[in-house]
């Protein structure tokens, strides 16, 4: 049994907001003193170790819920399935529906359940669940679906990663810069085609690490305290994914049998870009070799961090041929790895 991506689909939303358009920001230190530099300072050194020069936000009459169906509806149709014939859809995301400007989140209905009604799925067997797993919950998700394929339980399932981060920022934090939002989504089914899903694996650092990532209090000490927002240890978190992302990765790789020089790219979350090629390195030397060029693809430079759908929006668009000098061929392999909130980390070996 050979489980496979058969479609899929993304959401980029249209507001593009360029790191100039954060010029007029009061940001603050998290003692909620103003920052010791200009805002041009905080850009030029935000884009030379991100990457980021822009990020898009969801225009402000849709909600992760909206925005998770424009993928699912891309990813169904790039598959030529009848939505019907689904037998889950799992939806990965970390604040549900947050409406602009409001501080309270909204998951009642599911988010998986709001996209299936959308979808306009009248058989109740197909089970619509969300699923909470940090930045790796698409990755997730796809492990979850195989399970499910591979136990008899299900022959075709939706994943979808979908966030408007944007929603959930501190204005006076820099980091808020790094967040964006978008959506992904991809089918998965079980195929007499060869290639698929080859190993994957998943691990949660939990004892000193689970608060890496948080909720906490704006910068801006006159702010209601009662209101939180995405807040993170970035050091920390930097020296987490260096020490743990590459020996996952290999683990993963080693289990499904495929050279080191067979990979012909990593789809790794787009959370910093300096983190991301320190992670590339880093796992390559396991093997005693350097990453060739151009075996990361990269979409963080004009997307930002958008959670769960970086790694399905990076795929669909390289899929389709629309990242600039990346291709992808029938029989290459591929290493799909996130990392994040939790602190989660995942990975599986994908073949095309």
């Amino acid at each position: 049994m050979n489980i496979r991506i058969t479609g899929s689909g993304s959401y980029i939303p249209n507001k593009a907001v360029a790191n100039i358009d954060f010029a007029k920001h009061q940001f603050l230190d998290d003692d909620g003193r103003p920052l010791p530099y200009s805002n041009e300072v905080v850009a030029e050194k935000f884009k030379s170790i991100t990457g980021i020069e822009e990020r898009r936000y969801a225009d402000d009459d849709l909600l992760t819920s909206d925005i998770a169906f424009f993928a699912a509806q891309k990813a169904i149709e790039d598959a030529g399935i009848d939505p019907e014939t689904l037998d889950y859809i799992i939806l990965a995301h970390n604040f549900g529906n947050v409406k602009q400007g409001a501080i309270q989140t909204d998951v009642v209905p599911s988010i998986a359940s709001r996209v299936k009604h959308s979808l306009r799925i009248k058989n109740p067997k197909c089970v619509a669940y969300d699923i909470l797993f940090g930045c790796p919950g698409w990755v997730e998700g796809v492990i979850q679906a195989r399970a499910f394929i591979m136990s008899g339980m299900a022959k075709r399932c939706l994943v979808i990663g979908a966030e408007t981060l944007s929603r959930v920022v501190d204005p006076h934090d820099r980091d808020s810069m790094i967040y964006s939002d978008g959506a992904g989504a991809s089918v998965i089914e079980a195929t007499d085609y060869e290639g698929g899903i080859l190993a994957h694996a998943s691990a949660s650092y939990t004892y000193d690490e689970a608060y890496f990532l948080f909720f906490g209090n704006s910068f801006n000490k006159e702010h209601d305290p009662n209101v939180r927002y995405i807040k993170m240890y970035g050091r920390k978190i930097y020296e987490f994914a260096l020490n743990h992302v590459p020996q996952a990765m290999k683990d993963c790789l080693d289990k499904s049998g495929v050279a080191i020089d067979d990979v012909k790219k990593v789809l790794i979350h787009q959370a910093n870009e300096k983190m991301d090629e320190a992670i590339i390195h880093r796992f390559f030397k396991l093997y005693g070799k350097t990453p060739p060029e151009r075996v990361m693809p990269m979409s963080i430079h004009k997307l930002g961090n958008s959670s769960v759908a970086t790694v399905p929006t990076l795929y669909d668009l390289l899929i389709k041929g629309q990242i600039e000098n990346q291709q992808l061929s029938k029989g290459d392999v591929l290493i799909f790895a996130s990392v994040g909130a939790g602190m989660n980390i995942n990975a599986f070996v994908y073949k095309i």
